[in-house]
């Protein structure tokens, strides 16, 4: 169990490739949120509150958020003073409570404070409000080099038997090698929180993975199906989005996706069995080395 008092004091944390063991199940049912954008970090809780309750009623087990829910984004226009230490830390506080009254397993990604300076993360939440861990954002998009730093290292999580990754926005659609990673060492699936779309221009997008959207719904089949894993992946429900959450089958198919633009979340049954991993290792590593 991570020492949760050293997240508080916003010092760096090491973490054990596996987080959780417990009992081992064949399918676990998931849900990815797609809240709109949040004005403030206090708006942001209500929404988050609001899908995890809707979560528990549909009795799945763990949900995931987008890219840099809390806050929110940088660029949304939310108050600077939201991305203080004592704003952040309240606000996962008030997570970590919700977890815990709904029993259900939090992905909540935020911006952080560690002493290497502001990182993109998301944190894991157990559905008693313990803090298992995060994953940074270690890739990061050229234009967000002067908003966050790279984190440095990879996790893998564990809850009830299904082992996940999480790869975080840029490094989903442009970094295969980040999801390749984390099948290669057992993930059932990855969760996929990222940001793209606008809430003041852009396309108008009609039908889920169409030819002439961008490609990031593309990209997300085939991180699943490259790997043969399940690929999840949470977006905001803004008016001009450039992709929808999506469950991805381990073939590529998609399981289930959003509505654009529609606040919810969507659930899926996951069958760890289909889960293999099996062309993520078949890779020989030896051929590319140098």
């Amino acid at each position: 169990m991570v020492n949760y008092q050293l997240i508080c004091d916003l010092k760096l944390i090491t973490l054990p490739l596996n987080i959780v063991k417990l009992s081992f199940i064949n399918h676990m049912k998931i849900a990815i949120a797609s809240p709109a954008i949040p004005k403030n970090i206090h708006e942001g809780l209500l929404y988050l509150e609001k899908l995890v309750k809707d979560t528990a009623e549909e009795k799945a087990e763990i949900i995931c958020f987008p890219e840099s829910f809390l806050p929110g984004y940088p660029g949304m226009e939310y108050p600077i003073e939201d991305q203080s230490p004592e704003s952040l830390k309240a606000a996962l506080d008030k997570v970590r409570k919700i977890a815990a009254e709904n029993a259900i397993v939090i992905i909540i990604p935020m911006d952080w404070h560690l002493p290497q300076g502001l990182v993109n993360l998301a944190f894991v939440v157990s559905k008693t409000g313990d803090v298992l861990g995060y994953q940074t954002k270690n890739q990061l998009d050229p234009s967000e080099d002067n908003i966050w730093v790279p984190g440095t290292e990879r996790h893998i999580f564990e809850i009830n038997g299904l082992k996940f990754g999480i790869a975080i926005c840029h490094e989903g659609f442009r970094y295969p090698e980040t999801v390749r990673w984390a099948a290669r060492r057992g993930a059932h699936i990855v969760f996929h929180p990222h940001f793209a779309g606008s809430n003041t221009e852009g396309s108008t997008l009609t039908e889920w993975g169409a030819i002439t959207n961008p490609y990031y719904e593309k990209a997300i089949m085939m991180r699943a199906l490259e790997n043969t894993i399940y690929f999840a992946s949470s977006n905001y429900a803004s008016e001009y989005p450039e992709s929808a959450s999506a469950i991805i089958n381990p073939d590529g198919s998609c399981l289930v996706h959003e509505e654009y633009r529609r606040v919810g979340i969507i659930v899926a049954d996951i069958d760890v069995n289909k889960a293999t991993g099996y062309l993520a290792n078949r890779l020989k590593p030896a051929l590319y080395a140098e």
